[in-house]
């Protein structure tokens, strides 16, 4: 096996005899296998579709497959093999379909070369060693670890934006175009590109995953209304209990309509707190709120959580035997030996539930705000706008990302603790725990943390982003904001192509850089985005900070119209001291 797909992988370089997820090798071969074959089915798929085919098993198959293999999401490699079989049966449908197609057109079907994993074997056995062959440690030979990096730079782009596309899509949203990019994006990935091309279409992934993030948008506040500012309880309350990890809300949706009136409270976990602002899910008196932090922490959350657990998506880690008998998995994520829900029937959760000892008595109430999303935060926008002009609010944060158990994230909690009071942190995702229970006070009724939502409302914050761009009639990268993000996984990856696409600059990643991208790869993203490592928060706060300070006093010293809303292009390049100088 070979994966350095997750920021945690081993030694920095590589995971090439278990995985730190606890990824087993015989699981990783075969998630190489079954990317390998979506890329088979959407070799036929895109050319197929020029021919006005659409094969919309093909279609979803492809979304499943990626997201299947997310780091935490699909652990069981005999679910995996059904999937590759699956994916085989489908791509021979699709190639017959252009195969007929071309016929009737009197066009000679294009041809096609590479590995004979387009006709994979029956035999189980040779399925494994065919999946063997297919390691990126060889790729890593030829074509090099600078193309195959590119490769996987894009392949996790997809991986990530697949996600949304998948819960889009279990809402009853799709979009044709999107479909087709998967298609049209794989299939690139099938032939030699140079590093030019490679780039050029990260940054395609980054295009089309905006869109994807706005389907999703759509999906969640049309089925469920758009998030509200809402106080929300972390600290548990007296009864039986059910906790909630992942990001699916349609999950949470169906098992709190069959808890109703059954004496069971139900709490988020980790990505699923943004649920508690929905309209649509908020309604139900049994949401009794938040219980723990990020995923990383499940393991010793659950084990002291005295009810049933259902996980929803990615997160999940290797359950303890303490909690293995009560906990389930649903949709795309699973654990050998862990019950798995199929068509949201939850009654073994409910019985299991209705069986652990719940909690005993209330702990001390404790609540925190959720839900500003893009629709809440620019219902006061002209507020927002105001306090900056009169210098209420000097600076916008965006801290926020996946969190992670790697050493080095406690510099996001002190970084938010260290930014000054007239500035306003904006958050989301899961890295939102390392600060989100702390106090930050408010800013003329304005809290200071607005906590936006989950990964995928990164596209609230670009809507808020612009919208404040065009109030103050400059580009996104003139604003007084910096962007300083954490990252984990493959929806990190796709946001982050998301932003380099709209072409924002000095970006802060952390808290390493990630090992698919080469040194040569780097310089690229550096000379293009400036983009950058984090620092330590004294550093960072004081390159961001000081240099803005220049800006105004200069433009302030020349009575410059733009100095109420404007924060320069040095800003935008705070790590070149030079600058500030």
């Amino acid at each position: 096996m070979f994966c350095y797909q997750c920021e945690q992988t081993a030694k920095g370089t590589g995971c090439d005899r278990f995985g730190v997820c606890g990824k087993d090798p015989r699981t990783a071969v075969m998630q190489d296998l079954l990317i390998y074959v979506a890329k088979g089915v959407s070799m036929w798929a895109n050319r197929a579709r020029k021919f006005g085919i659409v094969n919309r098993k093909a279609d979803v198959f492809v979304i499943e497959a990626l997201f299947t293999t997310v780091t935490n999401v699909n652990f069981d490699s005999d679910t995996l093999n059904k999937l590759i079989r699956t994916g085989v049966e489908i791509r021979e449908k699709i190639w017959n379909q252009y195969l007929t197609a071309s016929n009737e057109r009197g066009l000679q079907p294009e041809e096609l070369t590479g590995p004979a994993v387009w006709q994979l074997p029956v035999d189980e056995e040779d399925i494994e060693n065919e999946a063997a062959l297919l390691s990126i440690a060889d790729r890593l030979e030829d074509p090099g670890k600078d193309i195959t990096g590119l490769e996987e730079l894009i392949t996790y782009g997809l991986k990530g934006s697949a996600s949304y596309a998948d819960h889009a899509h279990i809402l009853g949203f799709d979009n044709e175009d999107v479909f087709a990019f998967f298609h049209e994006c794989l299939d690139f990935l099938t032939r030699k590109n140079t590093a030019e091309d490679l780039f050029a279409m990260a940054l395609k992934v980054g295009e089309k995953n905006l869109a994807v993030m706005e389907l999703l948008d759509s999906a969640n506040t049309g089925t469920y209304g758009h998030p509200e500012p809402t106080e929300v309880r972390v600290t548990p309350v007296k009864g039986k209990a059910i906790v909630v990890s992942g990001h699916d809300l349609k999950d949470l949706d169906e098992l709190l309509k069959q808890t109703e009136g059954k004496g069971i409270n139900v709490y988020t976990h980790g990505e699923m707190l943004p649920t508690l602002a929905y309209p649509g899910l908020k309604k139900y008196s049994h949401l009794a709120g938040n219980y723990g932090g990020a995923w990383q922490d499940q393991q010793r959350e659950f084990d002291e959580f005295p009810g049933a657990i259902l996980m929803t998506t990615n997160c999940i880690q290797k359950p303890k035997d303490s909690y293995k008998d009560r906990i389930f998995t649903t949709g795309l994520v699973q654990w050998p030996g862990v019950m798995h829900i199929e068509n949201h029937d939850y009654s073994p959760v409910i019985e299991a539930a209705l069986a652990a000892d719940g909690f005993s008595e209330d702990a001390p109430e404790k609540k925190i705000i959720v839900g500003f999303g893009h629709n809440a935060v620019l219902s006061v926008a002209d507020k927002v706008i105001q306090a900056v002009k009169d210098g209420d609010i000097r600076h916008f944060f965006l801290v926020g990302g996946c969190d992670g158990a790697k050493s080095g994230r406690n510099y996001y909690t002190e970084i938010a603790q260290q930014i000054p009071d007239d500035c306003i942190i904006l958050t989301l995702a899961c890295g939102k725990y390392r600060f989100n229970k702390l106090e930050f006070g408010d800013i003329g009724g304005i809290p200071r943390l607005l906590d936006i939502g989950q990964c995928n409302d990164a596209h609230s914050a670009i809507q808020i982003a612009v919208a404040l761009a065009e109030a103050f009639d400059c580009g996104v990268n003139d604003l007084p904001l910096s962007m300083i993000l954490s990252w984990y996984e493959q929806k990190a990856v796709t946001i982050l192509l998301s932003l380099l696409h709209l072409g924002i600059k000095s970006i802060r990643l952390g808290p390493t850089l990630p090992a698919f991208l080469t040194p040569a790869a780097l310089e690229v993203l550096v000379d293009k985005f400036d983009i950058m490592p984090t620092t330590t928060p004294e550093d960072d706060l004081k390159a961001i900070l000081g240099c803005l300070l220049l800006y105004q006093w200069i433009l302030h010293a020349f009575h410059h119209p733009l100095q109420q809303s404007l924060s320069l292009q040095a800003h935008r390049r705070t790590h070149q001291q030079a600058l500030c100088v």
